[in-house]
């Protein structure tokens, strides 16, 4: 870093996952950034030789999925520039796997994950409420006092962060060790059995596709808790999810572990991270109270690729000096259309036992409207949010199955409580 004791860097939350720029040996690239990694992870490669890799040789990550490993290419001697702070002779791992990819799920450019290489040299601020990183030298590192902020010890356990927060189910409350994960999504993952009150309520559960590992789909049940408490901070009716044990060999190694702290609750308060001292300071932000959604229709997708569209030219009338005509009224004869390429927005996942399924959704189907919008006018997390509207919404959806557009209508599921799978709303 130059003179300055701090550097700011601006980044995108997508999915409650932080994106930010990274430059590697000159050349910059967008990574997510991810406590639960211990090296930088590069994927997604375009163009090997303008990064100027050198000293590879093969090796194998670990992750979560059923496989377990996956295969991986180790380089040594990179420059790493994150904002104004520079880091020579870094080690990364390069993934040539198309499947280990964050851009489809995310729907904007990503080239890599990147975690405890940033903590480990600085004091990190992560302000969710303005969307900016900064990384403090820790010499010069000095907190304002602020009654609304609180002090949390952090144990970094093979080069990731882990804390401790108390849960409480069926009125009974549990002391729990947390990975603190910046690079999930989802609010909080417990690990069954771990301890003995950590166990799946009978009833009050869904089966679900949880996300992705780097080795892989990973599936479980998701449920609600009573209450998290962190470090005196309270949030009730909070998602939980809890992975299949058979996804689960690497990360149950640390045997202290019971889950993951992840993007939907760490998203709830502003940050900064000192692994040096084993310590972080947390305040809630805007979102604190903000409420825990499912994804209610079952329907899991990825923008892959894209697809041509047509879309209709807008004429501007003009006078003879080509100057534009305001308040004009004339008929155009001719409609003008130009072929544009659209984001693809594939199903890739999708619930058993979804009034989705029911209607006739299937993997594969390029969804292009929903409820009359057209998708190509929209990101994919606003298709998504469609998803995770309130039970019992009917929602009506055009795709494109192999070439024939097909119209499905089907109402949001009652996740926990799903009597009947109904495709029509009854008061319509």
């Amino acid at each position: 870093m130059s003179k300055n004791k701090s550097s700011k860097i601006k980044f995108q939350l997508i999915n409650n996952i932080i994106v930010m720029p990274v430059q590697l040996n000159g050349v910059e690239l967008s990574f997510v950034l991810d406590t639960g990694v211990s090296k930088p992870i590069l994927f997604n490669i375009a163009n090997l030789d303008s990064l100027q890799i050198k000293n590879t040789q093969r090796s194998f990550l670990r992750g979560l999925g059923k496989d377990g490993v996956i295969s991986a290419i180790k380089s040594k001697g990179n420059i790493l520039r994150i904002g104004e702070a520079i880091a020579v002779n870094k080690e990364i791992s390069m993934v040539f796997d198309p499947s280990i990819n964050f851009t489809p799920r995310l729907g904007v450019p990503v080239h890599g994950i990147i975690g405890y290489d940033i903590f480990k040299d600085f004091v990190v601020e992560i302000n969710y409420n303005n969307k900016f990183i900064k990384l403090y030298k820790p010499d010069n590192f000095k907190l304002k006092t602020s009654k609304s902020r609180r002090l949390i010890p952090i144990e970094i356990i093979n080069k990731k962060p882990y804390l401790d927060a108390l849960v409480t189910t069926d009125g009974k409350e549990t002391s729990v060790k947390l990975l603190m994960d910046t690079g999930s999504s989802d609010a909080l993952w417990l690990f069954e059995k771990s301890k003995f009150n950590i166990t799946v309520p009978t009833q009050f559960y869904f089966e679900d596709f949880l996300g992705k590992g780097l080795s892989g789909p990973v599936y479980g049940k998701r449920s609600k808790i009573d209450t998290f408490v962190l470090t005196g901070f309270e949030l009730e009716n909070v998602n939980v999810a809890y992975p299949d044990s058979s996804y689960l060999a690497f990360a149950r190694r640390n045997t202290k572990r019971n889950g993951s702290i992840s993007g939907n609750l760490l998203k709830r308060f502003n940050w900064f991270l000192d692994y040096k001292n084993n310590r972080a300071w947390l305040k809630k932000n805007s979102a604190f109270k903000s409420n825990f959604y499912y994804n209610n229709s079952g329907i899991v997708l990825e923008q892959l690729g894209f697809r041509v569209a047509k879309q209709l030219q807008k004429t501007v009338r003009k006078d003879g000096y080509g100057r534009k005509v305001e308040g004009s009224v004339g008929l155009d004869l001719i409609d003008k259309y130009k072929f544009v390429l659209k984001p693809n927005f594939q199903v890739v996942e999708l619930r058993e036992n979804s009034n989705a399924k029911a209607a006739g959704i299937k993997i594969d189907d390029v969804v292009i409207a929903i409820n009359g919008k057209e998708t190509s006018d929209l990101t994919l997390q606003q298709v998504n949010q469609f998803f995770y509207d309130k039970k019992g919404t009917v929602l009506r959806l055009r795709v494109d199955r192999n070439g024939q557009l097909l119209y499905f209508k089907f109402q949001l599921d009652d996740v926990f409580k799903k009597k009947s799978l109904q495709t029509e709303d009854s008061s319509n």
